[in-house]
């Protein structure tokens, strides 16, 4: 595995981390942003192993639909909870008024570690890419 995807992995693992912390701290919002980082960082991760760079999030959650999903490389759910994670986390972030609940970030936790298991696994058990002699 390139050493950026596993930077990126533990990025990934530190957001969650954050994000269960804030969690039992009752803090659903930042909750679910800290969970839909974890689910970027986790696809930044798998996309870097392809020589892959982006820097916007559309930039992001594209490509890995692209290149993960319609390859059949990773199940589609992860491409739907990237994107409802990130309109919560915008919601989150942006709106004075957004109803984010608890269930609702439990369940994105949920699903970040769901998805960041599943990256592990596929990377490291993707053939490596070919090195340029």
């Amino acid at each position: 595995m390139r050493a950026e995807s596993q930077g990126f992995l533990v990025k990934a693992e530190r957001a969650l981390r954050a994000g269960q912390i804030l969690l039992r701290e009752a803090d659903a919002e930042s909750a679910v942003g800290r969970a839909y980082y974890a689910m970027l960082h986790t696809a930044q991760a798998l996309l870097r192993e392809k020589d892959l760079r982006y820097r916007k999030h559309s930039g992001v959650h594209s490509p890995f639909g692209e290149h993960f999903v319609k390859t059949g490389n990773m199940d589609p759910k992860f491409h739907r909870w990237i994107l409802a994670a990130f309109n919560n986390r915008l919601k989150g972030d942006y709106d004075f008024d957004a109803a984010i609940d608890s269930e609702t970030a439990a369940l994105t936790l949920e699903h970040a570690g769901e998805f960041l298991r599943e990256a592990k696994h596929y990377l490291q058990t993707a053939t490596p890419p070919e090195s340029a002699d």
